[in-house]
């Protein structure tokens, strides 16, 4: 019953956006500005609500040395938008009363215990303290913990995914806080990758699979994995920067896929298609049910999606605040001027870009492979992808 229920949406959401769409001719003129300017390959875009989709642009060409067009079903990595991904796995646990927010993280990953606080440096000594409280779920979800960066040697081994999630969350949490938990908002790829250690520890599966088990199949998003098999690499746009003022291919770096990875990044490892993200977002904006399944409570959702971080200074674009692994749009100016207060996403270094508008019922993917962007979150590009999608309607 599930599996007709979820086909049955499938096509009715197929169905409605054949018919019910007004045509984004000023979004397509836009985005094949940014291509003909030499800032873009190539790009695809959803805008959607929460019946369906409203509206698909595919422009450009997803590998321009080999002359190759790019496709809908053309694969991405995503970077960061798998943040919010990894903060439903563990909400969703919550539900289950397998943990709580509130949780030390300690209880769950022993390592943790009795973890310092850098209080002061002078030249090559450092000072440390016992932090008055230790590093809570909600300060990890919230990039609030104070965890540093991964350092350099652990970097490289992290970026060639060498060492399991296991082994890379232990070395992290030998490493000293910068600052007292909850008292700053501070980007934090560590702390999301021991979110997803979380995961497994309390689930008892990995990472890939308990995402895959518990997001991926029930909303039939079969292009989502940090793992592509060859058939779906085939599909990957590829990845440009620009030298001497012209896009070139350039490295993946973290999201690299070597021939046997072993560490799958919760923060940031996932690759996936834009009919994948809009199943997602379309059920997000449907409270956390779609095509009769339901993902996330909507009670949990609303917590995932309200001000968390108070009035700490927090995201990459003005008038941001941080909710439960999601950015939200505090106050809308500047890129998201026309978009409500409250709505929530998230960016990919990449420039990929994934918000839903929950008061005009909208949402929008945009995937892109550049780097070198002055601000992901900030560009012209997302803006110009927001401000269609609060103009496209669905005919009655």
């Amino acid at each position: 019953m599930h599996r007709l229920l979820l086909v049955v949406g499938l096509c009715l959401s197929i169905t409605l956006s054949a018919f019910a769409k007004e045509p984004a001719i000023g979004l397509r003129t836009a985005l094949q500005g940014f291509i003909d300017q030499g800032e873009l390959a190539g790009v695809v875009t959803f805008i959607g609500d929460r019946a369906g989709v409203l509206d698909v642009q595919v422009l450009g060409q997803a590998d321009r040395e080999h002359d190759l067009p790019m496709r809908r079903d053309s694969l991405f990595r995503i970077a960061s938008m798998t943040k919010p991904i990894t903060a439903l796995g563990i909400m969703q646990l919550v539900e289950a009363g397998k943990l709580s927010v509130n949780d030390p993280v300690e209880k769950h990953l022993p390592e943790f215990k009795g973890q310092l606080l850098l209080d002061k440096r002078e030249g090559d000594t450092l000072t440390l303290k016992k932090p008055s409280r230790p590093i809570t779920v909600k300060d990890l979800l919230t990039h609030t913990s104070g965890l540093p960066v991964y350092p350099a040697g652990l970097a490289d081994v992290y970026q060639k995914r060498q060492w399991t999630l296991k082994e890379t969350t232990l070395a992290i949490s030998q490493s000293p806080l910068m600052f007292e938990p909850g008292t700053k908002w501070s980007y934090c790829n560590p702390g999301i990758d021991t979110l997803g250690r979380i995961i497994e520890v309390v689930s008892g599966m990995s990472y890939d699979a308990y995402l895959r088990a518990n997001i991926f199949h029930p909303l039939g998003m079969v292009d989502t994995t940090p793992y592509p098999t060859r058939d779906q690499l085939r599909r990957l746009a590829v990845t440009y920067g620009k030298k001497d003022g012209q896009l070139v291919p350039t490295p993946g770096g973290v999201l690299d896929t070597p021939a046997v990875p072993r560490h799958p990044v919760p923060a940031g490892g996932l690759y996936s298609t834009g009919d994948d993200l809009a199943r997602l977002y379309q059920c997000l904006l449907n409270h956390g049910t779609l095509y009769g399944r339901t993902i996330i409570g909507s009670a949990t959702l609303a917590e995932m999606t309200r001000n968390q971080t108070g009035d700490l200074k927090a995201g990459f674009v003005d008038g941001s605040v941080w909710g439960y692994g999601f950015g939200l749009v505090g106050k809308s100016q500047g890129v998201t001027e026309h978009v409500s207060p409250g709505t929530f996403g998230h960016g990919g270094a990449y420039g990929t870009q994934s918000w839903a508008d929950s008061e005009r019922g909208t949402y929008m993917i945009m995937l892109i492979q550049r780097t070198g962007l002055s601000s992901s979150d900030g560009s012209a590009i997302r803006k110009a992808v927001h401000d269609a999608a609060v103009t496209i309607r669905r005919r009655d």
